[in-house]
């Protein structure tokens, strides 16, 4: 519930007390996950400033989407409502440095060795456009705060697989890396989807929406990945760039000496 609403809030406050507390899950999930990273010397503050403004940026959205649910559980609307102006606004940069540290990435060469090149190129922006359908839906249902919450709730979800990638055995995934983030990412609507099975006997429709907008992530990137267009793609960002030699549809080599060395 990180973008406007103009209604209150609905009156269950077992409803409320499921998305405040989805929203706490998942942004521990991303805490945990950058903070193994830290941990583990694989990242650093010296990162170039590009980055740095990446990560401020994507974890305000998560600081104010747990902030919402917050403000909605102890009633404080008005306050839930001005803050929505806020959180709508947030999503413009967040588009342009999401794509922007991507393109960086890729023209330097500097993939994640267990995802394929192209595949990184496409899914981190399809996965944004998900994230900003569904918000902007939800936005548009703001007077129905059931849509609303469940579909920021799917949205926010498509933001943790970052988090979620640095705390599962990434190396060990290829060449499914990518497709088991997000089908853990799927388990936090599919736990909503349980929660109304629970509660009411029956499945709100904005979870099968939500579901489908995660889905159709996978089937795009897919579909782009594998294409003559991906390629054409790949080849028009990467020109004039050291990623310009790298193969599009292979891994790259994992950091460390060659084996034998």
């Amino acid at each position: 519930m990180a973008a406007i609403t103009d209604t209150a809030p609905a009156p269950s406050g077992r409803d409320d007390g499921f998305f405040l507390g989805g929203a706490i899950a998942m942004a521990l999930v991303i805490v945990a996950g950058f903070s193994v990273q830290l941990a583990m010397g694989r990242s650093s503050f010296s990162a170039p400033p590009l980055v740095h403004a990446h990560a401020v940026v994507f974890m305000g959205w998560m600081v104010i989407y747990v902030l919402q649910n917050v403000l909605v559980a102890t009633d404080r609307i008005a306050l839930h409502r001005r803050l929505g102006w806020l959180a709508a606004a947030w999503m413009i940069p967040m588009v342009v440095l999401g794509v922007a540290v991507t393109v960086a990435l890729v023209r330097k060469g500097m993939v994640p060795f267990f995802f394929r090149p192209l595949q990184f190129l496409v899914f981190d922006p399809t996965t944004l456009a998900a994230f900003i359908g569904l918000t902007n839906a939800a936005i548009v249902l703001r007077r129905q705060t059931d849509w609303h919450r469940r579909l920021h709730f799917c949205g926010m979800a498509l933001l943790v697989g970052p988090g979620v990638g640095r705390l599962l055995p990434m190396p060990l995934l290829p060449p499914w890396a990518w497709e088991a983030t997000l089908a853990v990412c799927l388990l936090f609507p599919l736990v909503g989807v349980a929660a109304d099975l629970r509660r009411s006997g029956r499945v709100h429709p904005a979870w099968l929406w939500g579901l489908g907008a995660m889905l159709a992530t996978a089937a795009v990137t897919e579909a782009i990945t594998y294409s003559p267009a991906g390629e054409a793609i790949y080849a028009a960002v990467a020109a004039g760039s050291p990623g310009a030699a790298v193969a599009p549809l292979d891994f790259p080599p994992p950091p460390g000496p060659p084996p034998g060395v």
